[in-house]
């Protein structure tokens, strides 16, 4: 997956997206329906107001919809999907438009359904572990509806903004699914809408349904398969003891090292985040946590689980660090220290607005053993061509985001090819 994204005005028009275009006269015919459906305060048709709803966070592609609707329910989504179906509009479902792969891009003078009125925590049920939500509650509420005893662990870094819907269309994941996995591991069931505006129940409250995977198909299908308008999570209790480090070293080479011995040794923490000088260098401008901006790379290691086991292993990880050439290794003395860590890795990807206009940022993975070997590499590219690769990325299961820096569009294109190789 490559995506962009821009902090500048510069935009890159719908004659170089998708070639794909609805055909105006039915969108026109279609109008009047669609205020019927939502009311005419949730239904925009504006120039102005269409320009919100152009693109999702990969800005590199533009495309104006002919119309956005937001429904309040499911039985005006349904209701929206059959009028599109019966008049053969084309249309694309979009949550909170965070995402960074296209996923929410309109079909050029189409329909874009907008869920982000369908905001319910409609059921908690804590002793089975799960909640039952609207497709727009972002991820950071589920666990706020399920906490302080428990917690919903896919966690990405966008969190605080994007929406379940969105979640479950892109089987996101986060800082902790090397241990935890990702959305598809905590979905039970839904409730969609297809596409010819027939409601189907997909699962559930229970532990497992029979029958085919069809929810498996579902998660991850970028919204190709219906629009989800309900979703059955499972949420997990919050362990017992959390500890975390930061650990600084003099190149990523050797924060890879430590990497590997860490897994190697059979320890699976909550999450092993790895963070390069630059990237350092960024977040501590946005983040202000008081990490060495000439460290080389840090890691962001977090042990959970019983206060034996964690206890048991925190020194090894020290350790591990230790051994692997760390040239400093900070323990969070309180939950208000551990948030400013992990504040530092989630202001990443934002604060490198504050090193160049615009970067391209990759989402690639690597066997676990060939970090230091990549990341060597990566360096090398960056040098051959000048230009600035920003380096953060999930260490424990080897997916990487390199984020290449540039500034204007004359730069853009060197930009894209870097990243290429560097793919």
């Amino acid at each position: 997956m490559s995506t962009t994204t821009q902090h500048d005005a510069t935009e890159v028009r719908s004659d170089e997206a998708p070639d794909v275009r609805a055909d105006p006269a039915a969108v026109a015919a279609l109008i009047g329906e669609l205020r019927a459906i939502c009311g005419d305060e949730h239904t925009i048709t504006g120039r102005d107001q269409l320009r919100t709803y152009e693109s999702d966070g990969l800005l590199q592609y533009q495309v104006s919809p002919g119309a956005v609707v937001l429904p309040g329910s499911t039985a005006e989504v349904a209701a929206v999907v059959r009028a599109c179906f019966e008049r053969r509009v084309p249309w694309v479902a979009r949550g909170s438009g965070s995402g960074l792969s296209g996923g929410a891009l309109p079909v050029a003078d189409g329909i874009v359904i907008a869920l982000t009125r369908l905001r319910r925590v409609l059921e908690v049920d804590l002793p089975n572990q799960r909640i039952l939500v609207e497709p727009g509650v972002t991820n950071t509420e589920v666990s706020r509806a399920v906490g302080p005893t428990h917690f919903y662990p896919p966690d990405p870094s966008s969190q605080i903004v994007c929406s379940i819907g969105g979640n479950v269309a892109e089987n996101s994941g986060g800082a902790h699914c090397f241990k935890y996995g990702f959305t598809t591991n905590y979905v039970c069931g839904v409730e969609a809408v297809l596409s010819d505006g027939e409601v189907v129940e997909i699962g559930g409250p229970r532990v497992d349904t029979p029958g085919y995977d069809l929810l498996g198909a579902l998660v991850g299908s970028e919204g190709t398969l219906g629009v989800v308008t309900k979703v059955w999570l499972r949420v997990m209790p919050v362990p017992e003891s959390i500890r975390t480090l930061a650990a600084f070293f003099e190149s990523p080479q050797a924060a890879g090292e430590a990497v590997s011995a860490i897994v190697g040794a059979g320890v699976v923490p909550g999450a092993i985040e790895m963070m390069d000088n630059l990237s350092i260098q960024a977040a501590e401008l946005a983040a202000h946590a008081g990490w060495p901006t000439d460290a080389g790379a840090a890691l962001v290691i977090e042990l959970d689980g019983s206060e034996a086991e964690v206890e048991a292993q925190f020194a090894d990880m020290e350790a591990f660090c230790s051994d692997a050439g760390a040239t400093e290794v900070r323990v969070a003395a309180d939950e208000a220290e551990r948030a400013r860590f992990w504040k530092m890795r989630k202001a990443a990807f934002p604060a490198m607005g504050r090193l160049a206009s615009s970067y391209y940022v990759q989402d690639g993975v690597i066997p676990r053993t060939k970090l230091p070997e990549v990341l060597g590499r990566i360096s090398e590219l960056a040098e051959e061509y000048g230009m600035r690769v920003a380096n953060v990325f999930h260490a424990g299961d080897g997916n990487l985001h390199p984020l290449v820096c540039y500034d204007g569009e004359e730069e853009a294109e060197r930009a894209e090819e870097l990243s290429g190789e560097i793919l």
